[in-house]
Order: structure tokens, then sequence, then C-alpha cells
């Protein structure tokens, strides 16, 4: 199967989780809008959430992926299947003991690091730790999934993985249907999502598990034993964990300083939901198919082809988030009044979540690069060096935030978070080349500059026909005009950043139909088609 086809089948996937991700949150503004038990459960699922971001997206996917390939080259599957044993008897008892001592520590935790700024409101404060009481178990359950998750990428099934969370949203959409229906308060409804959250990690656990089981690799429990390659995997994973989870480190961190501001967690993260949608689809789907394709090539000696792999993965990337960059700078304010302003949600929210969104949309090719980047090290077992760039971003992140925030409030934890993104990008690429890991391509270069001035283009033409549908976008305006006054703006964009590009050589033919027909070498128990 050829890079761009895997791409689009994990991006695919993805691109159904967060469309019922759009439906779920669309659901939340109605129910909840940015009052005090929204903010009580996103400060609460964040904590868990942040954990599952660092296992899914980091630690597993960066340190599990090359040893398990290893594994699969040196030992075969029973090799494998041996080695997936010990990390899975290990990596069970360290998160039980893990989710206790949590859950004991939870009203410090909440007081300390999820959200501060809920300690002198003692009924939020209250909701807050109980929600996270009752969520915080979907760590363990998502952190194994991750596991498994990494096992089946390296089997190079790629779609029950990336189609797993779609369970957490069709579950949470289902508890916010019967609170809506039941007509429940902001705090039942609360509690039927914590609950949900709960459900849909131990359904999205036994989803994947029967997904390996159906890849041929059956894994049992073992003793935990710090066996030499479960303390190499720890040893890789530590860092990576921190790594691959930057994004929703500068989250926790704007999270703790918003929590003083009534409204401005959820606020964050509505705005956050929009701009994960790119972020999702393309910056997953490449890190998540990168990493086994890059691993694979540097084991067999194919520096070439490793060169190339990651030159196309960083101008697919690029090709398609810098126009979503370009929209969601220009029409974030109709973006959010079409998909939240409605019940609980007025029009000062949407004012203030579009600023937001628009901010994030500046920072979203950075965000998206990170996810290209990040497997060039990964791959050759070096997840020292990115934990390090990483950590450096944190700083800059925390005194920016810091400072912003008084000022600029949402908008100022969100250009804390952009520029931290971009920061990270652009060290992560610049250490690459000066290693000779990344053999920079001049084509590559003007090819990024020319896509750059169609964004430009496409940005422009869409300024001028939102204000031409500017009354069919309006707050009075029938949902379903501006549905159709949106749609008609997203496919403007689309017509125009595609014609320009492809007029002016910042994407061709050809460029497509070679990635299209590229074929990878077969590894060991890879199938042929998905």
């Amino acid at each position: 199967m050829s890079l761009v086809r895997k791409f689009a089948t994990v991006g695919g996937a993805t691109l159904g989780s967060r469309v019922l991700g759009f439906a779920r949150e669309t659901l939340m503004a109605a129910a909840l809008g940015t009052g005090p038990m929204a903010d009580a459960f996103y400060a609460a699922f964040r904590f868990p959430n942040l954990f599952r971001r660092l296992f899914a997206e980091g630690a597993f996917n960066a340190a599990f992926v090359p040893l398990f390939a290893k594994e699969i080259e040196a030992g075969g599957i029973d090799g494998a299947k041996r080695f997936s044993e010990e990390v899975f008897g290990v990596l069970f008892s360290v998160l039980l003991l893990l989710t206790i001592a949590m859950e004991l520590l939870m009203p410090l935790i909440v007081a300390w690091i999820i959200a501060p700024g809920f300690v002198g409101d003692a009924e939020k404060f209250d909701v807050t730790v109980k929600l996270a009481v009752v969520m915080f178990p979907y760590l363990m359950c998502m952190s194994l999934t991750a596991m498994l998750s990494g096992m089946l990428n390296s089997l190079h099934h790629y779609f029950a993985a990336a189609v797993a969370p779609v369970f957490l949203n069709v579950v949470l959409i289902g508890a916010l249907v019967y609170g809506l229906w039941q007509g429940a308060s902001p705090l039942e409804t609360a509690w039927y999502l914590s609950w949900g959250v709960l459900a849909a990690g131990l359904l999205q656990m036994a989803v994947l598990y029967a997904g390996v089981r159906h890849a041929g690799m059956k894994i049992g429990f073992r003793r935990p034993r710090m066996t030499p390659n479960v303390k190499r995997l720890l040893w890789l994973a530590l860092p990576a964990a921190v790594t691959g989870g930057i994004t929703q480190i500068n989250q926790l961190i704007g999270q703790m300083i918003a929590s003083t501001k009534d409204g401005a967690i959820a606020a964050l993260q509505y705005a956050d939901r929009v701009y994960q949608l790119p972020l999702g689809v393309v910056g997953i789907a490449v890190g998540v198919v990168l990493l086994p394709e890059l691993a694979r090539a540097l084991k067999g000696g194919q520096e070439g082809e490793a060169g190339n792999l990651q030159n196309r993965s960083l101008e697919f990337v690029l090709f398609l988030t810098l126009p979503a960059a370009g929209a969601l700078w220009v029409i974030s304010d109709e973006i959010v009044r079409v998909l939240y302003e409605r019940g609980a949600f007025n029009p000062d929210t949407t004012s203030i979540v579009a600023g937001t969104l628009a901010i994030y949309g500046l920072g979203l090719p950075g965000f998206v690069m990170i996810k290209a980047l990040n497997p060039g090290f990964f791959a050759r077992e070096d997840t020292k060096t990115p934990m390090r760039i990483t950590l450096l971003s944190v700083v800059v992140n925390c005194i920016l935030a810091v400072s912003l925030f008084p000022l600029f409030h949402e908008r100022g934890i969100a250009t804390a978070e952009a520029v931290s993104g971009w920061l990270t990008a652009m060290l992560l690429f610049v250490t690459l080349v000066r290693r000779g890991h990344w053999p920079l391509e001049k084509a590559l270069l003007w090819r990024v500059a020319r896509l750059l001035a169609a964004t430009v283009v496409m940005a422009v033409a869409l300024d001028y026909a939102s204000a031409y549908l500017a009354d069919r976008l309006a707050s009075a305006a029938p949902l379903y005009e501006q549905l159709m006054a949106l749609g008609l703006l997203i496919a403007l964009a689309m017509v125009v950043y595609f014609s320009v590009a492809f007029l002016i050589g910042g994407a061709d033919l050809g460029m497509i139909r070679r990635n299209l027909k590229r074929k990878a070498k077969a590894a060991p128990g890879e199938e042929t088609a998905e």
C-alpha cells in the first residue's frame, strides 16, 4: 500500500472520529455552554486525557513501535509476542498502582495541577474532584489501548487503531442526547458524561484487543519483570512521552492559568476541538504511519528511502494544513457561530472562542509539522533530543501564557501555545538537517513557498466572499442558511487554493501520482490490503 493511501486510511478513520467529536461538542455547547459545569467537566477530563495523549501519541508510537519492529525482524511473530507480553505485564501493574495513588490524591491534584483557580469556589472544586475520580481509570484503559494500537500499527493494520476513538464520541453523544431528552440539569449531564468516558475506555480496549487477536497476535498476562527489553522500552518511552505530548502539556499549563477566569477553560476547549480536526486527520495520520515506515527503512539500511519518506511527508502535511490555517484565521467567527451558537452558547461566547480559534489556526502548521518531524528522531531510537527541545518550548509557553493571559485572556493562552508549537517545529527541523538525517530538497522549499502564495490568494478570496454572505451567516439567519453559506465558503476556498497551487507549481499531478503508486517493501506479518 502506498504512503498516501496509508495516510488516507488513518486520516479517514480519524476524520470520522473528529466529525462525531464536532457533534459531541455542539451538543455540549447547547447543554452546558461555558458555564461552571462545563469548566468542571473539561478540567476533570483534561488530566486523564493528557496521559492518554502522552501514551497513545507519544511514548508507544515513539518507543514501542521501533522495538516491536526489531523483535519481528529478529525473532519473528513469536519473539514479538513474547516482548509484548513482557511489556503488558509491567505496564498493567504500573498503571494499576498509579491509578490507585491518583484516586487517593485527587483533591490535591485538582488544587495544584488541574484547576488551581477552582479552590475559591467550593462547589465547583468538589464537583471537579468527584468527576476526575470517576474518569481517571480511563487512563489505564487507554494506555493499554495505546500499546495494542502500537502493535497493530507495526503489523500494518492501521484502520482498527485509528477508528477506536469513534467509540468515545458515540458513547458521549449518547449520554448528552439522554441528558437533553430527560431535561437533566448541568450537574446531572456532567455525571452522565463522566461515566460515559469510563465506559468508552473499556469499550475501546476491548475492540483493540479483538483487533490484535484478529491480526494473529494472541497475548496473555505475564508476571511483571524488568527484562532488558522492558528496561530499554522505559528508557526510550519516558522522554518520548514528554515529546509526543507537547501540545497537551502546553494545553494543561494553559488550563491551570485559565482556571482563574470563569468560562475560559470551556472556551479554550471549544476552539481546540475545531483546529484538532485538521491536526488529527493530517498530523496524527502522518505520525502514526511514518514512524513504522521510517523505522523499517532505517533498519534495512535504506537511507535514501528514509529521506524520501520524510520529505514527502512534510510536503503532504503542508499541502493540506496551510490552507486550513488560512481559513481558520479568516472565517473563525463564521465557523464558531454555525457550529456552536445555540442554547447556552451566545454571541459574546462566539466572539471569545472565534478569536482563540483564529490564533490556534496560525499555529496549526507548526503543530502538524511536529507530528511529521518527531519520527525522524524516534525511528533512530533517539527520544532525548526532541525531549530537550520540548522542555525548552514548555518554558517559553509558560512565560508567554503567564504574561499574556492578564492582557488578552483566552487569546493570550492560544498565542503562547502557537508560538511554542512553531518554536518546537523549527528546532526539530534544523536539528535533523544539521545531523544529516534530513536530506533537504530545494524543490521542496520552492514548493512550500508557492503553497504559501496559494494560501494568501485563497484567504483574500475567502475574506471577500464571507463579507458577501454576511447576512446568511448572521446569528439571526436560519441554521440551514448558515450551513449552506459556510459550505459555499469552504467549497470556494478549496477551488481557489487547489487551482492556484497547481497553476503556480505548488503541487503537480505527477507528484501525487508518484506517491499514490509508491509501494513500500512488505514487512513480516503485513497484509497486502487493509
